[in-house]
């Protein structure tokens, strides 16, 4: 078949095709999409009000982001009245006046979601006797009225997080499973019988309510309960005596309850069934055996972003994570902090010879005593891992170790402190050095020497102080950190902001610093200058106004450095007379190099001019500039960002003065 019957053929394939094509289903409204079975999809602005007309058998309606201001019980009845899901989420509704969603008794999951609601009163949900699921969360919520959600006894769902609640709200709603109140300011704890009314709930999330405790009463009774949130509050320990009584519960989460810094097996009493934990952004600077050996179902375990010492009593765990005892979640998040030679290292690249362990083993007996070489192997020495933290935890006021056939193990590694200095357990249980007279630093690395600066050299007792020294060359200040974190152990970083008090550029930079430094070095600052310097704590929003400032200044250049900076005489140069000699000559030298191309230029110009000059008519073209003259045509514009800011400029700019509107402007830090 040649060309001319394909093309013969195409008008009934297209008829074909537009007839087979499936349509909008029959009464679906323009503004809606209903070609799903049973669903309407009338979203992103396409309606800005419910509509009407649906096929009568939709059960599913869409209607997001359509900014929605307004309801009333005239808008739902002409719906069908077999609806089941309704999405009214990301609209503007502000209020739900009575008898509203008496025209959809079969209505089974409501989302309310990103809305404007500022309370939840009695009349709200009048007449959903068969809801399920109801999400209110991100409105702006403030309270929840006494009795408003009681008529929704089948209610499984519940979710209000991100509102302004400022009280735990009344709930009585016995088939409940599934409760959200996570991110509300709430002022006061919830009272012991809060929950109550609902005692079939199995997942609880009460993240980000500023809980600082919780009543031993608060959970009793859900037998039931198998998820528990309680990240980002402000416990202080773990609610031991309220996690009791739990015998469902398989996930809990205590992450971002930075006051936290030890566990003991005991805390987690009666939650043996436990299989997924959560201890990220504590204080915790290890984990011992006997803790997680309190939970036999363990199978994913999280503890990122905490101070971890990664001495010997912590190498049990790699071994422990080695054998699939539990997946470490958020891996790349699980690093060292101490000694220096671990400090960001992932545990998981972890060894056992990496945690400084003693790689000679004693044995004694009722006859002989033998002593062996052996080398340390995580399955010869995982017997010794519980001995070797208990010891530690016996250091500390703990209970007496059983005695073990392995010797105990150092606190600290052989050659942590230097200069002579010993290792110690300071606050929030880290390893600290103590430093002999003339030394200082973290790791007593630092020589303490008197200097006559502009800016104290000496480290302050008072956390509150700040000490900067400046350092020879004039363009250095040097930053001593130590007595900052020692005050704040719990640091996940620090920042620091400086600016010059002394140039034309006082834009503040800031910097993000590990808690890991002992001291830090400003470079490329200007010679004989002031700066401020403010250091505050990376990460913690209560403590972003808590900032340590100082003033210093840098010292000035030596003699040598002014000169080499100007241009003067330096090792290698000739001397001075010799130069002014030079200077003379070169200057004629160069300015009769110049007469030259100058005339040569005014004669190429005037001979240009001639010949591009009109013959006897007027009007003629503007002159020409002296680049256009050589060749070059102006040609279109370029955009150039300067410092974040576009603006346009010629590819090849003339040498004629620009227009003030069409310079670049240099952008503002103000």
């Amino acid at each position: 078949m040649g060309l001319w019957g394909l093309w013969a053929l195409l008008p009934p394939l297209l008829l074909l095709l537009a007839l087979g094509t499936p349509t909008a289903a029959q009464g679906c409204p323009a503004e809606c999409q209903c070609s799903q079975p049973r669903t309407a999809f009338c979203v992103s602005g396409r309606s800005q009000s419910v509509p009407q007309g649906l096929p009568p058998e939709t059960s599913s309606l869409y209607l997001f982001e359509n900014g929605i201001h307004t309801l009333s019980p005239e808008s739902f009845g002409g719906l069908p009245p077999a609806l089941q899901l309704l999405d009214l989420s990301q609209n503007q509704v502000e209020v739900l006046p009575w008898g509203l969603f008496g025209p959809l008794p079969a209505l089974r999951n409501l989302d309310l979601s990103a809305n404007r609601l500022q309370v939840v009163t009695n009349e709200s949900f009048h007449g959903l006797h068969l809801l399920e699921r109801l999400y209110l969360d991100r409105n702006r919520i403030r309270s929840v009225q006494e009795g408003a959600l009681d008529a929704l006894e089948t209610l499984l769902e519940l979710k209000l997080q991100d509102n302004r609640l400022q009280a735990w709200p009344p709930l009585h709603l016995p088939a409940l499973l599934l409760l959200d109140l996570s991110n509300n300011p709430l002022t006061a704890a919830p009272e012991p019988h809060a929950l109550r009314g609902v005692p079939s709930l199995e997942s609880l999330k009460a993240a980000g309510l500023g809980l600082e405790r919780l009543d031993e009463g608060l959970l009793r009774g859900l037998g039931s309960l198998h998820e528990l949130d309680l990240s980002h509050n402000r416990l202080e320990a773990v609610p031991s005596e309220a996690l009791r009584g739990l015998p469902a519960l398989t996930k809990l989460s205590l992450a971002g309850n930075v006051r936290i810094a030890r566990l003991q097996p005991e805390d987690f009493q009666d939650l043996g069934g436990l299989q997924e934990l959560d201890l990220s952004d504590l204080r915790l600077t290890a984990l011992t055996p006997e803790l997680l050996g309190a939970f036999p179902r363990l199978t994913a375990l999280a503890a990122a972003q905490n101070p971890f010492n990664c001495l010997c009593p912590m190498a049990w765990l790699v071994a422990w994570l080695d054998e699939g005892k539990a997946s470490l979640r958020r891996p790349e998040e699980t690093r060292c902090h101490f000694p220096p030679k671990n400090a960001g290292r992932t545990l998981l690249e972890m060894r056992y010879a990496d945690f400084g362990c003693p790689t000679t083993t004693t044995t004694t007996t009722t006859t002989t005593t033998t002593q062996r070489a052996t080398t340390a192997e995580p399955e010869l020495a995982t017997s010794s891992f519980a001995s070797l933290a208990s010891s530690t935890l016996s250091a500390n006021g703990g209970p007496s170790p059983t005695p073990s056939p392995f010797p105990e193990a150092p606190l600290c590694p052989l050659g942590t402190c230097l200069n002579g200095g010993t290792c110690h357990l300071g606050t929030g249980n880290h390893l600290e050095c103590l430093c002999l007279p003339g030394f200082a630093g973290l790791f007593c690395e630092s020589e303490v020497r008197a200097t006559t600066t502009t800016a104290s050299s000496s480290i302050p007792a008072n956390p509150s102080q700040m000490a900067v020294k400046a350092l020879p060359g004039g363009t250095s200040l040097n930053l001593d950190l130590q007595s900052y974190v020692r005050a704040k152990p719990w640091l996940k970083g620090l920042r620091l902001t400086y600016w010059s008090l002394s140039g034309p550029e006082r834009r503040p930079l800031t910097l993000k610093l590990p808690a890991s430094l002992p001291d830090y070095t400003l470079r490329a600052l200007r010679p004989n200058a002031s700066y401020q310097l403010c250091l505050g704590p990376l990460g913690d929003r209560e403590e972003q106004e808590e900032q340590l400032c100082a003033e210093a200044r840098t010292l000035p250049l030596a003699r040598k450095q002014q000169q080499q900076q100007q241009g003067g005489p330096s090792d290698g140069e000739p001397p001075l007379d010799l130069a002014i000699a030079v200077v003379p000559a070169a200057a004629a030298v160069l300015l009769l190099v110049s007469g030259v191309a100058a005339i040569s230029f005014c004669v190429r110009r005037r001979r240009k001019q001639q010949r591009s000059k009109p013959s006897g008519k007027e009007g003629g073209q503007a002159p020409l500039g002296p680049l256009e003259m050589e060749g070059v045509q102006a040609g279109p514009l370029k955009t150039l960002s300067t410092n974040g800011l576009d603006h346009q400029a010629p590819l090849m700019p003339g040498s004629g003065a620009t227009p003030t509107s069409q310079r670049p402007q240099r952008p503002s830090y103000f």
